[in-house]
């Protein structure tokens, strides 16, 4: 799809894996392209990009860039894995008052169009869900199992409530939309991969968890890419607006094991796919404990937790979406796409086993996992005195 020459989009977060990806998409069809992000790209990576440093908690910031752009890509989010999970003020600060932040600027300053990008879990906490669909209900705020979805449940109710605004400047009103991508994978990904790769490398990666029959889904960054370019186009007078106030699951339609979908990239890399499955109560109390111990000492040492609570139920419990919606009425046609271009990404970097070790070694790891998870489940238990 072609977008016109005069058009100048700005991607909050755009110097993020997937922000970015975007901003090549939209510049090689010949819009203008502005990145405004906290952290610059890297210096070869400016060509064709007009890049603002800021920070989206800063109004007066989002304001000085935001002044002339046709369509804004709300993509800057904090606390979606990891230890960024567990430092709730700054999600509060970045996903909640930084959304308010661009949506004042983009009414400000006479924006026409904001796509936002949200995620699964403003439905999600734990809860199994075979083909859902957006006729859902929010999950309850305080149903929530963490800082991250709560918030992103906030910033998306916001974006869809501002839709229909007046522009201060007189100009029409501000079109909103919002996208619900699934796990979003591809060659570069840095924010979930590498962990996961880390993990192999260490041997930690030595257990699944859950049942095998349970599904999830993943969805490509150039999927993820087209669904955010239809949703802008859908905003727009020539397609009479049909996104303005909606929200769309988006994913590669293509429910799947978590872990079975990382058997390509573990195989890929030369490790032996693990064979010891351990039940989702067990690892998410091994989980909770982890953020217990990480809140106690993060002041001293904040060191990155193998696993929290809302990555064991997003890996764990069956959660998959209908992307019906998006299909009928942006136009959304996911491709197919593999694990193979990961692969090679990672092994073009000098990742991959350098030898294999023996079938008891991998025994003498899976044991010592587990009995690790146990230590810390009895470390927990009352002592019973005589």
């Amino acid at each position: 799809m072609e977008i016109a020459r005069a058009e100048t989009c700005l991607i909050t977060g755009g110097c993020g894996y997937f922000g970015y990806r975007l901003a090549a998409h939209l510049h090689k069809n010949g819009a203008k392209v502005i990145l405004f992000d906290v952290v610059p790209p890297k210096s070869d990576a400016l060509e064709g990009f007009t890049f603002v440093q800021g920070d989206i908690r800063s109004y007066e910031q989002v304001v000085s860039a935001v002044s002339g752009v046709d369509c804004l890509y709300h993509v800057a989010s904090y606390g979606m894995s990891g230890r960024e999970q567990l430092k709730r003020l700054r999600i509060e600060e970045v996903n909640v008052d930084g959304t308010r932040n661009v949506l004042d600027a983009c009414i400000q300053c006479g924006v026409p169009r904001l796509v936002y990008t949200s995620t699964f879990n403003v439905v999600f906490g734990g809860q199994e869900i075979r083909n859902g669909d957006e006729n859902l209900p929010y999950l309850p705020l305080h149903l929530h199992p963490d800082h991250y979805s709560r918030t992103k449940s906030i910033a998306e109710m916001a974006v869809l409530k501002a839709n229909g605004t007046a522009l201060k400047d007189g100009s029409g009103v501000l079109r909103t939309c919002a996208l619900r991508p699934a796990g979003i994978y591809g060659p570069g990904e840095q924010r979930h991969l590498p962990r996961i790769v880390g993990y192999i490398e260490k041997g930690i990666f030595s257990f699944v968890y859950g049942k095998a029959s349970s599904l999830v889904e993943f969805v490509h960054v150039d999927n993820l890419v087209s669904a955010h370019v239809l949703a802008a186009e859908a905003l727009t007078a020539r397609k009479r607006h049909r996104a303005a106030g909606q929200a769309y699951f988006i994913s590669d339609s293509r429910p799947v094991n978590n872990f079975e979908f990382f058997r390509p990239l573990v195989e890929g890399l030369g490790y032996p796919f693990p064979t010891l499955r351990l039940p989702v109560t067990l690892v998410y109390f091994a989980a909770f404990l982890i953020e217990t111990i990480h809140r106690l000492v993060a002041p001293l040492y904040d060191f990155q937790p193998l696993l929290t609570r809302t990555e064991v139920y997003k890996t764990g419990v069956t959660h998959y979406f209908s992307t019906a919606k998006a299909e009928g009425q942006l136009g959304y046609r996911p491709k197919e796409y593999n694990l193979d271009e990961v692969v090679r990404w990672f092994r073009s970097r000098g990742h991959g086993r350098k030898r294999q070790s023996s079938r008891a070694g991998q025994l003498v790891v899976n044991v010592l996992v587990v009995a690790a998870f146990m230590a810390a489940l009895l470390s927990f238990l009352p002592v019973v005195g005589n």
